[in-house]
């Protein structure tokens, strides 16, 4: 089936991204780039909010994780993304044997 086999690219590439050391250097690039647009002290304040919201003993980690995972995804900006996409293809490229 389609999914099935999606799954099974996706997994592949994976695979050949922590091989070759390239995930390591994509995560890398995504921490440096959120911390430079200031994403990272968006999130921060954004935490901070929440605890002041429902106080800090009202507060775990599950509930922290909750509330800023979406919003996380939502700030990070588009260059950031077209960027790591960029790399991606280009990683695909270079190993076309896949």
């Amino acid at each position: 089936s389609k999914m099935n086999k999606d799954a099974q690219m996706r997994a592949t590439i994976n695979q050949k991204l922590i091989e070759t050391g390239e995930r390591e250097r994509l995560k890398e690039l995504l921490r440096a780039k959120l911390i430079e647009c200031g994403w990272k002290d968006q999130l921060k304040a954004h935490c901070k909010d929440v605890i002041k919201e429902k106080g800090l003993e009202h507060v775990t980690v599950d509930d922290l994780v909750a509330e800023i995972t979406p919003k996380g995804r939502a700030l990070v900006p588009d260059s950031v993304k077209k960027e790591l996409l960029q790399r991606i293809r280009t990683f695909l490229a270079q190993h076309a044997s896949l």
